[in-house]
């Protein structure tokens, strides 16, 4: 008789952050795969998704390998990346959070971490390639909004890598994240009464649906990806066919007026991001996302569904430079094509008055 080799054992996943949002959206999907023997689930508090053992535990405490022992890949989706969190706050968590996994999982001997930062660490130039190559350098400016975040999360990462050799760290890096949900400064840029644009630059604009991101991360946690991966539509959507589909008109302005009022406002504490975040409005950061590509991966949306979705779920918001406005407060953007010139202006006005008085 011919002896028959064994079927490799099914691996246990683990997914942190699984009560809600995106770590919500992977758990579900991992529940239903055959690839994994048992789906824990990791969280502050219990979910929904009753398939999944639940396992209660805040991912910043140290205990955090005692629970894990049984794990062999931890997708770790566990952050805080509102545009309204105050920043020093957020960073403390997200940071706390990644090196607390990425310690834990080393001595446990978890074999795979996977985590989602963004493609926005590319950074967005007007001379960046179209489309950006995974292994293009990491060109982001260090700042205190959410880029800065992923920029030292990612930094943990190339650390724990040296620290921890046996430990296989996949990180996944989506272009414009887009779906039911999603509230980030690029989605918050189509709520404007017009669309921003830098005199000599178009942007070029790349989604990604949140239905893809957790398909790309059920095959980061098989192990079909590994290293960074860049995630999103095929190709891109000029601005032109941005204006088109939207009906929103742009508005042009220099790029030293554009940037220097913004940084003007977030220092009076009126925008919530950093005045370095507009430039991921105004120049193209679009990626190529051949890992997934060569590993059979294609996106099930296009640009053009992704951004009429994320049209639909503005809801009627007004939104100047990040800061979201009360309808009473939209006649500060009234149409016109210095519209943000003036609104950016009253609205300092408004801050300086309160200071004065």
């Amino acid at each position: 008789m011919v002896p028959t080799s064994k079927r490799p054992r099914q691996p246990v996943v683990a997914v942190t952050g699984a009560a809600s949002g995106l770590g919500r959206e992977v758990l579900a999907k991992l529940v239903t795969s055959a690839d994994f023997r048992r789906v824990v689930a990791i969280d502050e508090e219990r979910g929904d998704v009753q398939e999944a053992t639940w396992r209660v535990i805040d991912v910043r405490d140290p205990l955090l390998a005692n629970r894990i022992s049984d794990i062999d890949v931890l997708v770790h989706l566990a952050g805080d990346y509102a545009v309204d969190s105050d920043p020093a706050e957020r960073r403390a968590y997200n940071l706390r959070a990644a090196q607390t996994v990425l310690t834990a999982c080393a001595a446990a001997r978890v074999r795979r971490v996977v985590l989602v930062t963004s493609a926005m660490v590319y950074g967005a130039a007007p001379d960046n390639e179209v489309p950006l190559p995974e292994d293009a350098p990491v060109a982001a400016e260090p700042d205190t909004g959410v880029v800065g975040d992923f920029l030292e999360i990612e930094s943990l990462v190339r650390r724990s890598l040296r620290s921890h050799p046996g430990l296989e760290v996949t990180v996944l890096r989506p272009a414009a994240v887009v779906g039911p949900g999603v509230d980030t400064v690029i989605t918050r840029h189509f709520e404007s009464p017009r669309l921003l644009t830098v005199k000599g630059c178009s942007p070029h604009w790349q989604f990604c649906h949140i239905d893809d991101l957790v398909s790309a991360l059920e095959l980061a946690a098989r192990g079909l990806v590994s290293g960074v991966v860049a995630v999103g539509c095929d190709g891109w959507l000029e601005q032109e066919q941005v204006e088109e589909l939207s009906g929103i008109r742009s508005l042009e302005l220099p790029a030293g007026l554009t940037f220097g009022t913004a940084q003007r406002l977030h220092r009076l504490g009126i925008t919530p991001a950093p005045a370095t975040d507009l430039h991921y409005v105004v120049y193209p950061w679009v990626v190529d996302c051949a890992a997934l590509r060569e590993a059979g991966w294609k996106p099930s949306w296009t640009n053009e569904a992704a951004f009429e979705q994320l049209l639909e779920l503005r809801e009627n918001r007004t939104t100047v430079v990040g800061r979201r406005l009360p309808v009473k407060e939209a006649t500060l953007t009234a149409a016109g094509a210095t519209v943000a010139v003036i609104g950016t202006a009253a609205i300092v006005r408004q801050v300086r008055k309160k200071r004065r008085g």
